[in-house]
């Protein structure tokens, strides 16, 4: 008898063979669930990379992934969210462009490059429901692409 999933990560096929893990909560009360870099990724002095993860999530159309870097990277080698907190939809998940892969958008605003290691966690991803207004229409009903694609 098959399990039906509810809400969980999966590797993307680009990353299948990489030894890329799933991400955990590191203790039993902790809220995320930390993302590692599947790659060793390079960042400059003042500039932003996407650091690949190699995986992706998915979850109930009422829920978010919210992603926030983890403390430690941004106090000891201030490196963080571009955007400052990521937003994954629930349809993110399967599209045509990346198949739901999760990027990080990470900006190192130090005085010297920073180089993140494959396997190094570098944020936290935590599910929550979420809440629409009466009469809610949204504008697109269906994602076309991935990392940005709604504009």
């Amino acid at each position: 008898m098959e399990t039906k999933k509810t809400r969980g990560f999966e590797i993307v096929s680009e990353y299948l063979e990489s030894g890329v893990t799933l991400p955990v909560r590191q203790t039993s009360m902790s809220a995320g669930y930390d993302l590692a870099a599947a790659k060793d990724v390079l960042i400059k002095k003042s500039e932003t990379a996407l650091v690949p993860t190699g995986v992706k999530a998915y979850f109930p159309a009422d829920e978010v992934l919210m992603i926030y870097i983890r403390s430690s990277l941004a106090t000891k080698r201030s490196v963080t969210l571009a955007n400052s907190v990521g937003v994954i939809d629930a349809d993110y998940y399967g599209n045509s462009e990346n198949e739901g892969h999760i990027f990080l958008p990470l900006r190192n605003f130090g005085n010297s490059d920073v180089l993140i290691k494959k396997g190094e966690r570098v944020a936290q991803g935590i599910f929550q429901k979420y809440f629409v207004v009466d009469n809610d229409a949204a504008l697109k009903t269906h994602r076309r692409g991935g990392f940005g694609s709604t504009g």
